[in-house]
């Protein structure tokens, strides 16, 4: 397609560039992760909702983790994948369809950010206020932690996209295997200055508060857990803690790998990599780590596990009592 249409509504993503011999081994794979990914965080999701004991704060608030991760994903993904079996020249989508990705790209990274932060708020108020956490933490103020980290991030990118989609465009090839904001906003030959500016701007607060939050809780946490004599409480809180900082640094080490890709072009096809990455990475790790780290989650799933074998077990004599002799 020639890159010289002007306001097109059809636009080319160059997508992921894989021969013809790799290119269903990696199709595999990425669906494969993809798969996993979603089972995965709707069976955490599933989990919770059923089980009353897993009903507290630490857990509600990674459900909107789980969400994230699967909306990221699922509205990613899929175009990914398809791409990959199509030929380059085919790899049409529209100008609509573009924004929406774009859209749901960032709100992925920045709602990211904002549930960690009050994730991060959640685990100093259990640590360092036990006594009061159960007054704290109520189902009100999950709720309102909740609307403020989904809030945030959609005005925040909501405003980020809005002075992209005033651009006039004079290109039509996104450099990308799928559409963010710095795609969209390089098609247009306008001055893109208040663009760069808001998008700096936007970055430095985002990672600025993130870090600063982060930074300030586990302070005032080690600090709590240096004076208290108590083992137990000092052993759950690095329990805890570790799986949420643990999360926060896959996701913080995964966003600043493409940041930094996006310095050297001559790496273009590795950036395109790590900007899928960026994505499953968070998404296929998160519920592993917050599975394996939860004793209640281990709980819930071994007691399931044991009533499938107990019921495996009582059908077995019933099966051999009615079934026909095979001799």
């Amino acid at each position: 397609m020639e890159n010289s249409s002007y306001n097109s509504l059809t636009l080319q993503l160059e997508g992921l560039k894989v021969t013809k011999t790799s290119k269903y081994p990696v199709f595999i794979c990425l669906l494969i992760i993809y798969v996993f990914i979603f089972v995965a965080n709707v069976g955490i999701l599933l989990l919770i909702w059923t089980d009353r004991s897993l009903h507290q704060p630490m857990y509600l608030l990674f459900c909107n983790l789980s969400i994230n991760d699967i909306m990221g994903n699922s509205l990613l993904v899929p175009r990914v994948l398809s791409d990959i079996l199509r030929p380059p020249s085919e790899r049409l989508i529209s100008y609509y369809e573009c924004v929406l990705q774009a859209f749901t790209s960032h709100m992925f990274g920045t709602t990211s950010h904002t549930i960690l932060m009050i994730m991060a708020f959640d685990r100093y108020v259990a640590i360092c206020n036990p006594l009061r956490y159960a007054t704290i933490m109520t189902n009100k103020m999950v709720a309102m932690l909740t609307m403020s980290a989904w809030g945030v991030a959609f005005v925040l990118v909501g405003i980020l996209l809005g002075l992209t989609i005033r651009l006039n465009r004079c290109r039509t090839v996104i450099t990308n295997p799928y559409c963010d904001n710095a795609s969209l906003f390089k098609l247009s030959c306008e001055s893109v200055f208040i663009n760069n500016i808001y998008g700096l701007t936007f970055t430095v607060v985002l990672l600025s508060s993130s870090i600063g939050s982060i930074v300030l809780t586990y302070a005032k946490i080690t600090a709590a857990c240096v004076t208290s004599k108590n083992q137990s409480v000092n052993s759950k809180a690095l329990k805890t803690c570790s799986t949420h900082l643990m999360s926060y640094m896959i996701m913080f080490l995964c966003g600043m790998l493409v940041i930094i890709m996006h310095r050297f072009p001559q790496y273009s096809d590795y950036r395109k990599l790590c900007a899928i990455l960026v994505h499953v990475i968070p998404g296929s790790l998160n519920p592993v780590i917050y599975g394996v780290q939860s004793k209640e989650i281990r709980r819930f799933l071994s007691k399931l596990l044991q009533q499938q074998v107990v019921k495996d077990s009582a059908a077995g004599p019933k099966c051999r009592s009615t079934c026909p002799d095979e001799n």
